[in-house]
């Protein structure tokens, strides 16, 4: 599914359209909406690039035993 913003919203938030993307991103996930990888594809960013941009903010990281999961099969299959 896609979202399309108009360009007047961008002017009138005077925000980039990546901007705005981050910024959908941090807000969904500091409403545990979102996972931290979901966010970060969201914002286009790197996960530590996207965790420098919550640190950035003083929003902690929120890791559960789901994420856990996910990253330890993401690894086996990099392996």
């Amino acid at each position: 599914m896609g979202v399309i913003i108009a360009d007047e919203i961008l002017q009138a938030a005077r925000m980039t359209e990546d901007e705005l993307r981050q910024e959908l991103a941090v807000l969904l996930y500091q409403k545990e909406k979102l996972t931290l990888g979901q966010a970060s594809r969201l914002a286009g960013l790197s996960r530590l690039r996207f965790q420098h941009l919550l640190a950035s903010r003083r929003i902690t990281v929120h890791y559960d035993v789901a994420e856990f999961e996910e990253d330890i099969k993401t690894l086996k299959e990099i392996a």
